[in-house]
C-alpha cells in the first residue's frame, strides 16, 4: 500500500501549510528515510525524518493542552489537572485522534514497516500525530497548532466524557464543589431533586444545587439547574455551574464574610 496524496489530510487538518516540505518530513517514517539514503551516492545529504519533529510536537501538545485545563477548570487541584492532562496526551486517546484523520494512509514508511503493518501501529500513529503537530508549529507558529489541539485533542474528549462520565476529574464537579465550600466557609450547598418525568426505563432527572447566601434565613444566593439521564449526572452538572458562578466572583469576594460587608473575623 503507497501512501496517499496528502491534499487530503491538509482538508483535515483544517490548516494549508506554506512549506509543505515540513508536512512531508512529518510523515516521513525513519525506515522510508533509511532506505532512501542508502540508494544514494556515499557523502549525499541525510534524509530527515520525523523524530525531532515529533519531539517539538509532544512539547507543544503537552502545554497548549495544560494552558486549556488551567483556564477550563480553574477550580482543580494540580493533581487532578495533571490527571486529567495525562489522559488527554496518552496514547490510547492520541490514537482515535490519528484515526479520525485518517493518518495512516498518508505514512510514508519503508518496505520492512511497510510489510509488518506500520499504517496501523498505534506508536508509528501516535508518533505522526505529535510530528504533524511539530510541523504546523513551525510552519504556522503557536496558534495554528493551539487551535487543532483544542480542536481535534481536547475539546471532544471533554464533550464525551461530560456525556458519559468515567471516573476522571473532569466529572467530579460535586467533590470540587465540596472543597471549594469548605475553604470558604460556606454551609455546603443542598442537593434537590425538583422533577423527574419519562418512562421508568429512559427516565430524565431535573436537580438543583441551592448554595446559601450570607445569611442562614435568606433565600439562596446561587441556584444550579441541570437536567441528566441519571440524578448523579444531573447533580454533577449543576454543581459545575455553582463552581462556575464562584470562580467569577472577585477574588476574596467567594467568602460569606466579604458578602456580608465587613472583613472576616481573626
Amino acid at each position: 500500500m503507497k501512501s496517499h496524496d496528502i491534499a487530503g489530510l491538509v482538508a483535515a487538518l483544517g490548516y494549508q501549510f506554506l512549506r509543505s516540505e515540513l508536512l512531508d518530513q512529518a510523515l516521513t517514517h525513519t525506515s522510508q528515510a533509511r532506505e532512501l539514503e542508502a540508494l544514494q551516492p556515499s557523502g549525499a545529504s541525510r534524509i530527515g525524518d520525523n523524530e525531532q519533529l515529533e519531539f517539538l510536537g509532544d512539547a507543544v501538545l503537552s502545554l497548549v493542552t495544560t494552558e486549556e485545563l488551567f483556564h477550563r477548570f480553574p477550580h482543580f487541584r494540580e493533581g487532578e489537572l495533571s490527571k486529567l492532562r495525562a489522559h488527554l496526551v496518552s496514547e490510547k486517546h492520541l490514537i482515535r485522534v490519528a484515526q479520525e484523520l485518517g493518518l495512516g494512509h498518508y505514512l510514508r514508511l519503508g518496505r520492512g514497516e511497510e510489510k509488518s503493518g506500520g499504517r496501523n501501529k498505534t506508536a508509528l500513529l501516535v508518533d505522526a500525530l505529535e510530528a504533524v503537530l511539530g510541523a504546523m508549529y513551525l510552519d504556522g507558529g503557536f496558534e495554528p497548532a493551539r487551535r487543532f489541539v483544542v480542536q481535534r485533542v481536547v475539546a471532544p474528549e471533554m464533550e464525551r466524557m461530560a456525556l458519559h462520565g468515567n471516573g476522571l476529574p473532569l466529572t467530579d464537579y460535586k467533590s470540587a464543589l465540596q472543597e471549594k465550600m469548605q475553604a470558604t466557609g460556606h454551609p455546603q450547598p443542598a442537593y434537590v431533586l425538583v422533577k423527574e418525568h419519562g418512562p421508568e426505563h429512559s427516565k430524565t432527572f431535573t436537580v438543583e444545587v441551592r448554595m446559601q447566601g450570607p445569611s442562614t434565613q435568606s433565600k439562596p444566593e446561587f441556584v444550579g439547574r441541570a437536567e441528566g439521564s441519571t440524578k448523579k449526572n444531573a447533580e454533577q452538572e449543576a454543581a459545575r455551574q455553582v463552581l462556575e458562578y464562584m470562580a467569577s466572583l472577585p477574588q476574596g469576594a467567594d467568602r460569606p464574610e466579604a458578602r456580608k460587608g465587613r472583613s472576616p473575623s481573626l
